[in-house]
C-alpha cells in the first residue's frame, strides 16, 4: 500500500509574524521556517503505519520554493522513503494544491493520502476535502485515531460535540488533527540518511496544472488591539456592565 503525505513549508509556529509595510502580505525576511505542525503529525502517522507493516512506501510531497526541499528532507529523516518537490515561487490556492496532488497520486498509484487538516499560515482547511472530491475517493477529516484492516480504515474524528467514529474504504484521503500522535524527534543519524534519499523535482506544468489564481489579496493587516480588562467591585457591577456596556445579557 503506497502512501502520499503532503508537507508544507510555513513560518515556525513560535515566530511572531510582521506585516509588510505595503500590506501585501507577511514579511518573511530572515524568518525561521519549518514544516506545518499538522503535516508533521501526518508524516508520523504514515511512518507508524509503515512500521506496523500496513504501508509499503511513503512519498513526501511539497509545493514551494527551492527551500521546500528542507521540509521534504525532514519528512525523509522521520521515515518517508522518497520525496517529490513541485517547484513554485508564487502563492497558490488550495484548489491548485489539490489538483497538483491529484496528478501525483495518479502518477505513482498511491492508495492513501495523508494531509494536515490545515496549514497554520492560511488556515484554509480545504485541500484534503478538495483532493477527495477531485479523486472521487472517500475522506476522513480531523482524524485523532487511525486503524487499518485490509482495505478498510476505522477513524476517530474530532468534531464539535466530541468524537465521531467512521469506517472508510481505500483509496482514501485522511486529514490529521493534533491528538492523533506526537511526532518523533529526528535524530542526527536519520538526518544524514535522509540526504541519500531521492527527491524528484518537477513543475506544475509537468502535471498539466495551471497556477492561475482565482483570488487576489487586497491587503493584509494586523488584528485590532484588544482593550484591557477591568476589575469590578462586586457581582452587581459586573451584571450592570455586561448589560449596559457589553450588551451580552
Amino acid at each position: 500500500m503506497k502512501v502520499i503525505v503532503s508537507v508544507k513549508r510555513v513560518v515556525n509556529h513560535n515566530v511572531k509574524i510582521c506585516i509588510k509595510a505595503d500590506q501585501s502580505g507577511v514579511d518573511l525576511t530572515n524568518v525561521k521556517m519549518s514544516m506545518n505542525p499538522f503535516d508533521e503529525i501526518a508524516v508520523e502517522e504514515a511512518v507508524r503505519l509503515k512500521e506496523a507493516g500496513k504501508v509499503s512506501e511513503i512519498t513526501a510531497v511539497s509545493i514551494g520554493p527551492i527551500q521546500a526541499q528542507e521540509t521534504i528532507r525532514t519528512a525523509l529523516a522521520m521515515g518517508a522513503d522518497s520525496g517529490i518537490h513541485v517547484v513554485n515561487d508564487i502563492e497558490i490556492e488550495p484548489i491548485t494544491v489539490a489538483k497538483i496532488l491529484k496528478s501525483i497520486v495518479e502518477k505513482i498509484n498511491s492508495t492513501i493520502c495523508f494531509l494536515g487538516k490545515q496549514a497554520i499560515d492560511d488556515d484554509c482547511n480545504q485541500t484534503g476535502q478538495m483532493l477527495s472530491a477531485l479523486l472521487g475517493w472517500s475522506q476522513a477529516t480531523f482524524a485523532s485515531r487511525v486503524e487499518i484492516n485490509d482495505d478498510e480504515l476505522t477513524v476517530n474524528r474530532e468534531i464539535d460535540g466530541g468524537l465521531e467514529t467512521i469506517k472508510v474504504k481505500t483509496p482514501t484521503v485522511i486529514t490529521t488533527d493534533l491528538r492523533l500522535n506526537e511526532p518523533r524527534f529526528v535524530s542526527l543519524p536519520n538526518i544524514i540518511k535522509a540526504k541519500k534519499k531521492t527527491i524528484a523535482q518537477m513543475v506544475a506544468s509537468d502535471l498539466g496544472v495551471s497556477l492561475s489564481s482565482h483570488l487576489r489579496t487586497i491587503k493584509v493587516v494586523d488584528p485590532p488591539e484588544r482593550a484591557g480588562g477591568i476589575k469590578v467591585a462586586n457581582v452587581y457591577e459586573l451584571l450592570s456592565k455586561l448589560k449596559s456596556e457589553a450588551r451580552v445579557i
